[in-house]
């Protein structure tokens, strides 16, 4: 197939974009270097040292012989995006080009606006320009389990069936959102779902956990196709950070009481299962639904297992929590259907010592220890700077 991979140059969208090509699809990326622009705004790096897009594209057709076609530009321009999408005129486009982060996204007015009018306004685009050019092409978008929040009962796949005053009907869960960014990925949701009622579209929404590691096949086979290693208190997840920190021998930070459970899944799975995906669309007017993870932990057992395993001393620290969520919550989230695609996981208990604290290791010489330390706190507070504005990336 032809695939169109949005954020190409990105933590998960690089990696997407080299095992769609090996596996034997026409690949496109289309990227704005945005996420490098955050680094730098920051003052933080990735652990594991990244290439240039151009030499990373120039290094896998060399090492490979397959070719992987490059687009600069900002989707958040409805000319480019329609222009990229008409030109390419992909099977499927797989969406990863969206700030990312909930700290981010809650630095400040200026971050949250930005972070809503980058993600909502070009998925948007990316939704007019599928009807325009072929609404055949499959959007494959990427969510986050953070949609949903942490309710009180089961989360379902996307959907579900309600029975009210003696009627039922099947309609999206609930969203309960903890953050500006994850607010975004709502409204992704819901807009791409009107647009497959209303056009005809059709669209996998991947409600992801959180994702840890750095290596797949295809980014360990040269050094210049890495993907990035974020550890601050930004852009890192929670359980990238605390290998960091054990490799460095300092205490394992874990926000309030640790109770709070995500989703997890490890990278090489979230490869596999946008393959997955892209190889078995949804119908025509189809808007479906998979929630994205492998397993669930609190973050004080992810903090545990670490020092549990760990070949060396290590020390958890209890710290306030910067963020509004509660501290101790149910969470119990179906996530079969991938697995019924053909899914075979990659368990963290078989990850840690293979791969996660070998790449900290390596590479520890290249750790700011202060960026441990969280900045961003979920509390509004005055905006120096004046007025919010629509763009941060330039």
């Amino acid at each position: 197939m032809r695939m169109l991979v949005l954020g190409g140059d990105g933590y998960l969208g690089w990696p997407t974009a080299m095992h769609l090509s090996a596996v034997g699809h026409d690949v496109s990326v289309v990227d704005n270097f945005a996420r490098r622009g955050y680094d730098r705004e920051l003052g933080v790096t990735t652990l594991v040292p990244i290439a240039p897009l151009e030499q990373r594209v120039w290094t896998w057709q060399r090492v490979t012989g397959r070719r992987i076609g490059v687009h600069i530009g900002d989707l958040t321009d409805s000319a480019f995006t329609h222009r990229v999408v008409d030109g390419v005129r992909p099977d499927a486009i797989v969406h990863f080009a969206e700030q990312r982060s909930a700290p981010f996204s809650m630095i400040d007015q200026q971050h949250a606006v930005y972070t809503q009018m980058n993600n909502v306004v070009g998925t948007l685009n990316v939704l007019y320009s599928i009807a325009q050019v072929d609404p055949r092409i499959h959007l494959i978008k990427l969510g986050t389990m953070g949609e949903y929040g942490t309710p009180n009962i089961d989360i379902e796949e996307g959907w579900l069936e309600v029975t009210h005053h003696g009627r039922t009907d099947r309609m999206l869960y609930p969203k309960r959102p903890g953050s500006f960014y994850h607010l975004s990925k709502v409204h992704d949701s819901h807009n791409i779902e009107f647009a497959c009622r209303a056009w005809n579209l059709r669209a996998t929404d991947l409600n992801q956990g959180i994702v840890y590691g750095q290596e797949t096949g295809e980014t360990a086979s040269h050094g210049d196709l890495a993907t990035r290693f974020d550890y601050d208190a930004v852009f890192g997840t929670v359980l990238n950070r605390l290998v960091v920190q054990a490799a460095c021998g300092r205490p394992l930070t874990v926000y309030g009481t640790g109770n709070q459970i995500r989703g997890m899944l490890d990278i090489r799975d979230t490869v596999e299962c946008i393959r997955l995906a892209a190889e078995s669309p949804p119908e025509a007017g189809e808007f479906r639904v998979f929630n994205q993870f492998t397993e669930q932990f609190s973050v004080l057992e992810l903090a545990q297992l670490i020092e549990r395993i760990y070949p060396g001393p290590v020390r958890i620290e209890m710290m306030e929590n910067p963020r509004a969520e509660a501290s101790d919550h149910y969470y119990n989230a179906a996530h079969r259907r991938l697995l019924d695609l053909g899914l075979r996981p990659h368990y963290l208990s078989d990850t840690l010592l293979d791969s996660l604290f070998a790449i900290a290791r390596r590479h520890r010489r290249h750790v700011d220890a202060r960026l441990f330390t969280p900045t961003v706190r979920w509390t509004a507070e005055p905006d120096p700077v004046g007025p919010a504005v629509a763009s941060l990336a330039a």
